[in-house]
């Protein structure tokens, strides 16, 4: 039988990067603090994240422009009470080298490591206890506050802190969140895996699997959302920035745009090219502005490969299409063992954008990516889960 242990003031499940930043600000308050993590290290996706050096925050982080959620307007009271300066403020006192890597994007020199060790850092400096292997199966509301069960014994605490993330990553994530917000009856705005690469669909699969290791500066559009960073061609699909960008906005079934040559009006070029060098092949020239290894895969394809002045206006609108606005409509996405996030998760009408605080039951909070607030690829998602544990580390 589980043991009962009464030991916290406040329990946080979820030693990520939410779960210790509610921590390390709630045990300032002197609070008594016990943070309950199923895996064997805390901190797992911080230390796969950014390839390994932590993209951290984003500088240009706008809750107007950055984030989706069923609600756009909940994210703005955390945001507007942490800024990413205030995390840069924490990462310069503990005299951890980062560098800018490109739109705000800030990564940590050497290792995300460091940015771990901070945490946890801070966290010892606050007395804050983290259990490892510690996986919580349940959280019930009582007459004492909350307890939480893990398989060897169950905690008592007057307050919980949900920081136990969404459905990415599977091997180190959780779906607690998810559990939990069931047996409450609490709404969950249903989940999807999201910053992830789009598969082929099987039409397409044979043409465009070859293509694999080219990459390249694209615009990838879909439902009126557009995003210029590069593309990289995989055996299963179309990854990179750009196509991680865009799949939070895509749906099953739809297609995605993507220009080939964001800088060139391909009509316009192969018009003009049409004119000044009428002998020229059609491959010769698109490989000035394409990889040759895609413009051979296409020739066939996407067009026949004769002089350019024997081009038909039908085959150059034609070619011309393809290249500014091919129609890519993926089979599916790579899903949750690759997605860098989770989309969706407990609804913000059941929480306090102000205090993260569970409106039907008191006491209980939930922060970072368990919550319906999603950010861009690019230090966004860290910079939400930075934000609302300090505010909710506020309300404890």
């Amino acid at each position: 039988m589980a043991k009962t242990v009464s030991s916290a003031d406040v329990i946080i499940v979820g030693a990520g990067a939410s779960g210790l930043m509610c921590a390390i600000h709630t045990g300032r308050k002197g609070l008594k603090v016990l943070v309950l993590e199923k895996n064997k290290k805390p901190g797992m996706k911080i230390l796969v994240s950014g390839g390994g050096r932590c993209n951290f925050t984003n500088l240009w982080a706008d809750p107007r422009e950055h984030y989706l959620s069923e609600n756009p307007h909940f994210c703005f009271a955390a945001m507007s009470r942490y800024s990413p300066w205030d995390f840069v403020d924490m990462v310069d006192k503990h005299q951890i080298g980062y560098h800018e890597k490109t739109l705000g994007q800030q990564f940590c020199n050497d290792s995300s490591k460091q940015i771990l060790a901070m945490l946890l850092d801070e966290c010892a400096q606050t007395g804050v206890t983290i259990e490892l292997n510690a996986e919580v199966t349940d959280i019930q509301p009582d007459d004492k506050g909350f307890s939480v069960r893990t398989q060897n014994q169950t905690f008592e605490a007057k307050k919980v802190v949900l920081a136990s993330g969404g459905l990415s990553l599977p091997k180190i994530a959780s779906a607690l969140a998810f559990q939990t917000a069931n047996k409450l009856d609490l709404s969950v705005v249903a989940p999807r895996a999201a910053l992830v690469p789009l598969t082929w669909n099987t039409s397409d699969k044979a043409l465009f699997e070859p293509l694999s290791g080219i990459s390249l500066d694209v615009v990838a559009s879909c439902l009126g959302v557009s995003f210029r960073e590069g593309m990289l061609f995989t055996h299963r699909g179309l990854s990179g920035p750009a196509i991680l960008q865009i799949s939070s906005y895509w749906r099953e079934g739809e297609s995605v745009s993507i220009n080939l040559l964001p800088d060139v009006d391909a009509e316009s070029w192969l018009r003009e090219t049409r004119e000044q060098k009428p002998q020229s092949m059609v491959s010769s020239q698109l490989k000035t502005l394409l990889p040759n290894r895609l413009v051979e895969q296409m020739d066939g394809h996407w067009f026949e490969d004769i002089q350019i002045g024997n081009l038909s206006n039908t085959k150059l609108t034609h070619l011309a299409k393809q290249l500014n606005s091919w129609k890519f409509k993926p089979g599916g996405s790579e899903g949750y063992r690759t997605a860098e996030v989770t989309i969706g998760g407990i609804d913000t009408a059941e929480l306090s954008s102000k205090t993260m605080e569970c409106k039907r039951y008191p006491n209980l909070y939930v922060i970072g990516e368990a919550v319906d607030v999603t950010g861009w690829l690019g230090g966004y998602n860290f910079q939400w889960a930075w934000a609302s544990a300090y505010s909710c580390a506020l309300a404890l």
